[in-house]
């Protein structure tokens, strides 16, 4: 494609292997994941969907580092639905002020709703929901509100969902291993080169 065309100046045209026009990403807090993501790092303004086999793998470790940025710059932290009430004390400990910390307790046919809802308030940096099924719409739905409200999304399932369709810029399918967490990119807008990380936590 020829620089200046006007595909390579509409962000919201997928381009292959091209990251060209997007915004930079958010580091992820962990070298090796951010050089394997397009982004390098969690990309911004977008719907990230991570796969876990069972809670407390890791999964919110490995997302505390861009919540703590996003926390310094006074955006919320939201987390809608989840499984297992927050331990305030250790939030405080890890760092984050919990002024910019907001669970909402959604019923389950209301948590993607809630989701969008709060992915088009600008003041909110990350939004994390734990929904049981979303379907393709809805992930089309949440992507667009990211989109538009520059936030970044985080649906958290064990469901293996990797084979139904999305419209999330970024799925993810994690496991455990000794000493941290595996991480398979499984989709990722603007594509990579290496398919599994493994992290240190």
């Amino acid at each position: 494609m020829k620089k200046g065309s006007v595909a390579s100046k509409h962000h919201l045209l997928w381009q292959g292997n091209s990251t060209q026009g997007g915004d930079a990403g958010i580091s992820t807090g962990f070298a090796e994941l951010d050089q394997a993501l397009p982004a390098q790092g969690w990309p911004n303004k977008a719907l990230i969907e991570m796969m876990v086999p069972y809670w407390g793998i890791g999964e919110l470790r490995l997302l505390l580092p861009a919540m703590l940025r996003l926390n310094q710059q006074r955006r919320q932290i939201v987390w809608v639905a989840p499984p297992y009430l927050p331990y305030a004390p250790a939030l405080a400990n890890a760092g984050l002020d919990l002024q910019y910390v907001l669970v909402v307790d959604a019923q389950s046919g209301n948590i993607s709703w809630a989701m969008e809802r709060l992915l088009y308030t600008e003041s909110c940096g990350m939004v994390l929901a734990w929904p049981v099924h979303l379907s393709a719409l809805e992930t089309r739905r949440l992507q667009l509100a990211a989109e538009a409200g520059e936030t970044i999304g985080v649906v958290l399932h064990t469901v293996d969902t990797k084979w139904r369709a999305t419209c999330a810029a970024l799925r993810l399918h994690t496991q455990s291993v000794i000493g941290g967490v595996a991480v398979n990119i499984i989709k990722a807008r603007g594509g990579f080169n290496r398919s599994q990380i493994l992290v240190e936590l």
